[in-house]
């Protein structure tokens, strides 16, 4: 499997015509002509972009992990910072999105920087919730690298906030979650520390 995620795999021809069945009747019952020019194809192109949004399912974030692991005697913090992403909130299929930061020290283990990103993107690719999405990707790595200690800080704005509900335009959701060496607050101001300088 290319474990590469600003490729997207080809969309099941089935599942997208499926999918678009739906957004058919969807957009009839919300009283709109699905018949007309601009929506001939909408159902469609919805059904790709969600097929897209949602890849995450399909991949493995533990063997993206895996495919690039070495031996190192390093037992610094490695810290990847300022990883956009966006998801979905499972609760009104809205967008939220916004920076993961996610850091760890290596027992004897090393993983390609890049990967480290690519385990936000898949977790991000699903329904979530932020708070299951932030130990999602804490324990994976801590399963595949057997660290010292894995921190995960999530930043991010939620639609469902920002376009419906309480409508706060400007809130923003920090999350965080931790292991090992990382249960020491000094550890953890020190990561904090690091982030935050720009």
């Amino acid at each position: 499997m290319d474990f590469n995620t600003t490729q997207s795999a080809p969309f099941d021809p089935t599942v997208t015509a499926q999918i678009s069945e739906h957004y058919t009747q969807i957009i009839q019952l919300l009283g709109e002509d699905v018949n007309r020019e601009g929506l001939v194809r909408t159902p469609e192109r919805v059904a790709k972009a969600l097929q897209f949004l949602m890849q995450g399912y399909e991949q493995d974030p533990e063997a993206i992990i895996k495919s690039a692991v070495f031996t190192e005697d390093y037992r610094q913090m490695v810290i990847v910072k300022d990883i956009d992403f966006y998801s979905m909130c499972e609760h009104h299929m809205l967008p939220f999105f916004g920076k993961a930061h996610v850091a760890y020290i290596p027992n004897k283990k090393i993983t390609g920087l890049s990967k480290i990103a690519r385990v936000v993107e898949v977790f991000a690719r699903r329904m979530q919730v932020q708070e299951r999405m932030t130990t999602q990707i804490k324990e994976c790595i801590q399963k595949t690298l057997n660290p010292m200690g894995v921190m995960v800080i999530i930043e991010a704005q939620h639609l469902c906030m920002q376009m419906r509900g309480v409508q706060k335009q400007h809130s923003i959701t920090t999350t965080s979650d931790f292991t090992g060496i990382f249960e020491t607050a000094k550890t953890r101001e020190e990561f904090i520390n690091l982030i935050n300088k720009k």
